[in-house]
């Protein structure tokens, strides 16, 4: 049997680790590259090469890159104190990714975002939108894949949308014109598997069934009706959502600590379209969940692993 390898970095992430176990069930040999030998539970019956190490590590990326077909860089920062944090890594880290690749003779797929769409918004999008330009220097024909928000089994972002609509009788939401991408981690891993085995380039832009995305409020009721609540649903004035960015911004400068939230990520919340319906079309391997099953599929593993309480019937 033909040892076919594909190689991953920010294989320990949230999309990384469902990505490692789609690349398997296709009949590929996963490689990462992490920091420890992992031995993580979504990982325990399935065959894993491992390269030590990170993206600053000498001589890791080529270690990770030689003999693969295809290199999937998935790490990326989420947060940090200023752009050029950000860019350190989801800028030179990716074109040092794409340089390991491109002297292995292996095809490139970067995971990027759909805030690159945006740079003007925030210090990750621009971060994230240079390393969508690094990369083309150094590997012209590699694909991008801007994902939307991904939720899904192991997120524990999205758990706190779960958790606040059973405890609140209210939930915010902002504009009722904006209109937000999502897609199921389970889609987003399986649509990035079959780019391994389908070679195509250019940019995609990736979404769950419903390409038009969604709007606050189907959101808020969708987490809501997930969890057997029917909350009520307030506008959050875009004002106060700017000045809780600017406190976190303050926060965040005075203790050192870099966050997430801050207004960088509420002018991504404010902005109007982040739907994919200008998009091209590159689908792969179609979507199976939209946001309600999607959203039930995510509870249940919640609730199996412990993370909510299992549902009381009365």
């Amino acid at each position: 049997m033909t040892n076919r390898v594909v190689a991953v970095t920010g294989a320990t992430g949230f999309l990384g680790r469902h990505l490692v176990r789609a690349l398997a069930r296709d009949g590929w040999t996963p490689r990462v590259l992490v920091r420890r030998d992992p031995i993580h539970p979504f990982w325990r019956d399935i065959q894993v090469e491992v390269v030590v190490g990170d993206l600053k590590t000498p001589g890791a990326l080529d270690r990770l890159a030689q003999g693969a077909e295809v290199v999937v860089h998935v790490a990326g920062l989420i947060k940090a104190a200023s752009l050029e944090g950000f860019n350190a890594v989801n800028r030179d880290g990716a074109r040092a990714a794409a340089q390991a690749a491109k002297a292995a003779g292996a095809r490139f797929i970067l995971v990027s975002s759909l805030a690159a769409r945006e740079p003007q918004l925030s210090n990750y999008a621009a971060s994230k939108r240079a390393g969508e330009d690094a990369v083309r220097d150094v590997l012209p024909d590699a694909l991008v894949v801007r994902p939307p928000a991904i939720y899904g089994p192991g997120d524990t972002e999205t758990l706190a949308l779960f958790q606040l609509a059973t405890k609140s009788p209210v939930l915010p939401v902002l504009s009722p014109d904006t209109r937000i991408a999502m897609i199921h981690v389970h889609d987003a891993a399986a649509k990035l598997a079959s780019y391994c085995k389908k070679p195509i380039s250019g940019l995609v832009e990736l979404s769950d069934v419903r390409r038009d995305g969604y709007t606050w409020a189907e959101i808020m009721s969708a987490a809501g009706a997930t969890m057997g609540a029917n909350p009520r649903l307030a506008r959050l004035p875009d004002g106060v959502l700017a000045f809780a960015g600017t406190l976190a911004d303050a926060w965040s400068f005075a203790t050192k600590t870099p966050t997430v939230f801050g207004s960088g990520k509420v002018r991504e919340l404010l902005h109007a379209d982040w739907s994919l319906s200008s998009a091209p079309m590159a689908e792969g391997v179609p979507s199976v969940f939209g946001l309600i099953d999607g959203f039930a599929h995510t509870v249940d593993w919640y609730r199996t692993e412990g993370w909510l309480p299992e549902n009381i019937v009365a």
